[in-house]
């Protein structure tokens, strides 16, 4: 078993090969709901099938102009304690994003975008997330795992599209969604390029610094800790190119950690030949993406994707 599987089998998730694609199942179904022209893209609400008969709101924003396939960025949206507001992230930035939206941005750089609610989210909500952590704790299932199994199929759902271009996606996201950026991007070698803002939280730091209760239960893994540093999960993207941004003021995030990791991602990338792909950018500010983070993802990624 190599060190991707191991981590696979502690998340609770079964039938996926080393790369993260789907070993031998069958592909997830998608079901198209409506489609509607916004301003500069059209944009497809769709069903993902997830496993356990489950349905998953998916928003799709593709450029008005050109045929495909297009490249794809997979947007996972934040927490921010708001449950109501899931994968509408993609189309109305939250109050801790830039403007414009990640679908006016992405779509103008003439790729696609689309963004899943995550359990507890958007219209897969109903339960708290406490309620959740504990019910699937006794059934002896993982709600992370959960969570990252959802966004795999997401994956696979995507790269068989004939408008998408399965050779080129990517994923971003902010706080929850950048730690979904990192995990996603560690267990699946599809994802070509990762960006996550505000979410490169090292264990062993938040731990010294009593930071656990700054974030929400839902990552917390059962004995992880007892096979894997965080680094020792971030290593599984190398040499792939990543570019983490965080703020110099962000307790969810402490510096500490962040520059922890950055040493030894560096290390890792150097090693791998591919120094240049990693990036770790500092900017002003907390918890949020600031004009400086915008500005340096947007041309990571045109360069990289």
């Amino acid at each position: 078993m190599n060190r991707r599987e191991e981590l696979l089998r502690l998340l609770g998730i079964e039938g996926r090969s080393a790369q993260g694609d789907l070993d031998g199942q069958s592909r997830p179904r998608l079901e198209l709901l409506r489609s509607e022209t916004r301003a500069g893209y059209r944009l497809d609400t769709l069903l993902l099938e997830v496993g356990d008969g489950e349905l998953a709101p998916v928003d799709l924003a593709l450029p008005l102009h050109g045929d495909g396939p297009y490249p794809l960025v997979i947007v996972n949206h934040s927490h921010g304690g708001d449950y109501e507001r899931g994968r509408r992230e993609l189309t109305v930035s939250s109050s801790y994003l830039q403007q414009p939206s990640y679908a006016e941005a992405l779509t103008a750089m003439g790729y696609a975008a689309c963004c899943m609610d995550m359990r507890l989210f958007g219209d897969r909500g109903g339960k708290s997330e406490s309620e959740l952590f504990k019910e699937l704790l006794w059934r002896g299932k993982v709600l992370w795992g959960l969570m990252v199994e959802d966004t795999l199929r997401l994956v696979d759902a995507m790269a068989d599209r004939e408008d998408i271009d399965g050779s080129r996606i990517g994923t971003l996201g902010m706080s929850m969604g950048g730690l979904m950026a990192w995990w996603l991007a560690a267990l699946d070698e599809r994802i070509r390029v990762v960006v996550d803002i505000c979410g490169q939280v090292e264990a062993e730091t938040l731990i010294m610094k009593r930071g656990l209760d700054h974030h929400g239960l839902y990552a917390y893994v059962p004995g992880l800790l007892q096979s894997f540093g965080t680094l020792d999960i971030q290593r599984l993207i190398a040499p792939r190119p990543r570019m983490s941004l965080n703020g110099r003021s962000d307790r969810l995030c402490p510096p500490e950690g962040v520059q922890l990791l950055d040493a030894g991602l560096r290390g890792s990338y150097a090693e791998a030949g591919a120094a240049d792909n990693w990036q770790s950018v500092v900017s002003g500010g907390g918890h949020r993406e600031t004009a400086e983070m915008r500005a340096r993802w947007r041309r990571f990624v045109r360069e990289h994707l």
